[in-house]
């Protein structure tokens, strides 16, 4: 591909979450100041949403990245699972097999029993699950209900959630009312700034391994910015077919009308329409 052309020893502008290529924009450092300070509350729900390619699962693994030894964590990256069964997956995230009881009664009793054996080693248990919009209410409402067990001093657990926008619309539903009332913090994700994109791919590309300068004019950027609005995996999408087209006719920089073509190649655009006319 491009690599040797541009110096580079990986590629800059993939959509895999990445923790080695994290660029701390405003907007990511907020929602990770809002997610440690909330779970340094010790109960509760935490929720952040954001729009897809905004960089939620990122976050999430950046989040779990910072947590301590005290902190014992179960990760549901796909949590589309009737009550019972994410029961069972939460509780062998946390290393408790119950896939031999035969009642939900028992399920959650031995669940208890697990977590209160934990709080007594001094450990603190989060549950973190990716793409909670997907979520049915009667497991959301299991995961409330989940969210009562406690000591006489704290919560036995706490819930942090990342989801798309329509994590809130599920959440107005009436039926998880007492849910919505336990969100103590939460965060809606925007998209990178205007004056951040240009910073945004100069960090990419120097984490690849980039030494030669700017690949990326600003007349570049600000057009890759206007039609990506700033979506980091869009961002990244319509880099790397940049990157491509200049390859492909020898060049070291970016132009717009290597950006302008990205852009025609690439579905799932924001509507932005002034420019497919040039």
């Amino acid at each position: 591909m491009y690599l040797k052309h541009f110096g580079l020893h990986e590629m800059p502008f993939g959509i895999t979450p990445d923790t080695s290529f994290i660029y701390s924009a405003d907007a990511h450092q907020e929602a990770l100041n809002t997610l440690l300070i909330g779970l340094d509350t010790g109960e509760g729900f935490i929720k952040i949403t954001g729009e897809v390619g905004t960089g939620k699962t990122l976050l999430c693994r950046r989040f779990l990245a910072t947590l301590g030894e005290d902190q014992v964590v179960a990760y549901l990256p796909n949590p589309m699972l009737e009550p019972r069964v994410l029961l069972i997956a939460i509780a062998e995230e946390l290393g408790l097999n119950l896939t031999g009881q035969d009642h939900e009664f028992h399920l959650v009793k031995e669940f208890n029993r697990h977590l209160l054996e934990m709080a007594a080693n001094g450990k603190r248990v989060v549950i973190c699950i990716d793409e909670a919009q997907s979520m049915p209410l009667e497991s959301l409402e299991a995961l409330r209900l989940l969210s009562n067990l406690e000591t006489e001093k704290r919560k036995l657990l706490q819930v942090v959630m990342f989801g798309q926008p329509e994590l809130d619309q599920k959440l107005a539903n009436p039926a998880v009312r007492q849910l919505r009332q336990r969100i103590v913090f939460h965060y809606r994700m925007p998209g990178l700034r205007q004056q951040e994109a240009g910073h945004y791919l100069a960090h990419r590309l120097r984490v690849a391994g980039h030494r030669d300068g700017d690949v990326f004019p600003p007349a570049s950027v600000r057009l890759l910015y206007r039609l990506s609005s700033g979506t980091p995996r869009l961002v990244n999408v319509l880099a790397h077919k940049s990157l491509l087209l200049a390859y492909g006719e020898g060049k070291t920089r970016v132009s717009r009308a290597h950006v302008k073509l990205a852009g025609r190649d690439t579905e799932g655009l924001p509507a932005l329409y002034w420019w497919q006319g040039w």
